[in-house]
């Protein structure tokens, strides 16, 4: 099994369902996917091993790519067409010589 970078965000313990929930992102290259975990386990369950069941069942839902999920990935920025760069002081310097203009 290869490893990947997981990342959890918002554990909690949904007292009425009597489980963990969490989501938890998957770092997969260049693409980074979201799921949304959950696992029924008492409250008494350490915070160790409820993290390592949310991650585990994260891990199969990567690897089976099946279920829902959000999925984010890297695109490079890409420069405007048809548009110079902005230059501040060549700007500044065209404002200072337009005609008729003084400050107070």
């Amino acid at each position: 099994m290869q490893t990947r970078p997981i990342q959890m965000n918002d554990v909690i313990y949904n007292a009425a369902e009597q489980c963990f929930e969490a989501l938890v992102t998957v770092h997969d290259g260049e693409c980074s996917r979201k799921y949304a975990c959950s696992i029924t386990a008492p409250i008494s369950t350490s915070f160790a091993d409820a993290a390592a069941g949310l991650r585990r069942q994260a891990e199969r839902r990567h690897a089976s790519r099946g279920g829902i999920y959000s999925e984010l990935q890297l695109q490079p920025a890409t420069p405007r067409a048809g548009r110079q760069r902005f230059d501040a002081k060549a700007w500044l310097a065209h404002v200072v010589t337009l005609p008729g203009i003084r400050a107070a």
